[in-house]
């Protein structure tokens, strides 16, 4: 039996892996199409644009692996009917529903996988990915101090201590200098939000320096004209669907004390728990197809199937999120549903195909 066991999954577990191998492949052409585009900008060269595309590959893993899973089952199931292995392997005496419960642990393994690279390497990899783009390509913006993020515009030196998510800023200190690098003002803020083609800043205190005298002053609001726009901060930044989850975890706290919205970032935290089981939901959904009636180009067929069934689970997952952010639906819901279908068919059509 342990030889058995052993048998299929290696069986499943090979063409998974040439799948992931090959649509790793195509997004990486992609991704190498899209970044010739800014090549030569600043200091973006070939070597620049390589290492933007190689720490890019673990995002990558992370989105295609249920997909690949589904694929490579698919396939894999087509050529075990094709064999007639699996009439063999049931004529044995075991049942459809024991096959599935053998083949899980390869989708446990994928899912353990994605759980793995997502949590682990793609928050690491993503940030260094767009620092060295952003670094390359706009030289006056850096993130390697303590004190946070420094910029420079025109003649004033910006300290942003957080950059949130969302572009919001807080902890601003705007140290602007005349013509001469003599010290004019001091202005530090709270918070700033870009709106308007301009940042609107929150709770200031602004100091002056004139050559008699030092003065303060103090606002609630004031709006600040500079050139810098939240995309230069964007792209340092992981986005929600690519931050760790104890990163996730502790934003969402952070957002909780500051009495701010977090249901983008739960919906990202529920996905981060969720997503990686959908590989165990695609390996019982695509079972059942090993034991439909075998036709002329059925694997073919299969894989057919298995590619237009993973863009359609892409695209309800993607659905389910912003429709749930745009109505306020629970964030399980959201991240729960679209892999929950799948699961459920599978068992269903597992279950139907025991009993024929």
């Amino acid at each position: 039996m342990k030889i058995l066991n052993r048998y299929l999954n290696l069986e499943l577990a090979i063409p998974i892996f040439w799948i992931m191998v090959g649509l790793i492949g195509i997004f990486t052409f992609f991704d190498f199409i899209q970044e010739m585009n800014d090549l030569g900008k600043g200091t973006y060269n070939l070597l620049g644009v390589f290492s933007y595309i190689v720490l890019s590959i673990p995002g990558h893993v992370y989105e295609i692996v249920p997909i690949a899973v589904l694929i490579g089952s698919m396939y894999a199931m087509g050529q075990l009917s094709e064999n007639s292995e699996f009439t063999v392997i049931r004529a044995s005496g075991l049942s459809i529903k024991r096959i599935a419960f053998i083949l899980s642990f390869t989708g446990l393994f994928f899912t353990l996988l994605t759980f793995a690279v997502g949590d682990l390497v793609t928050p690491i990899t993503e940030k260094k990915a767009q620092e060295i783009k952003i670094t390359a390509k706009d030289a006056i913006v850096t993130q390697e101090f303590k004190s946070g993020l420094w910029i420079k515009d025109s003649n004033s030196f910006i300290n942003v201590e957080h950059v949130l998510p969302d572009s919001s800023l807080s902890d601003i200190h705007i140290y602007e200098f005349d013509k001469t690098f003599h010290l004019r003002t001091i202005t530090n803020a709270k918070k700033g939000s870009f709106k308007n083609s301009e940042w609107k800043l929150d709770d200031i205190n602004q100091t002056i320096f004139d050559q008699e005298k030092i003065s303060t002053n103090s606002l609630k609001t004031a709006n600040w004209k500079s050139l810098i726009k939240p995309e230069m901060m964007n792209v340092l930044l992981v986005s929600p669907e690519k931050m760790s989850s104890m990163s996730l975890v502790h934003f969402i706290k952070y957002l909780k004390n500051n009495k701010q919205k977090v249901t983008r970032y739960e919906v990202a935290l529920w996905e981060k728990l969720v997503y990686p089981l959908a590989s165990i939901a695609m390996v019982l959904f695509a079972i059942p197809f090993g034991f439909f009636q075998e036709r002329s180009g059925g694997k073919n067929v299969k894989i057919f199937l298995g590619i237009l069934i993973g863009i359609f689970y892409q695209i309800m997952n993607s659905s389910f999120r912003y429709i749930g952010l745009l109505n306020d639906w629970q964030p399980l819901s959201c991240a729960v549903i679209p892999t929950l279908i799948f699961f459920l068919i599978g068992l269903m059509m597992i279950y139907k195909t025991e009993h024929q």
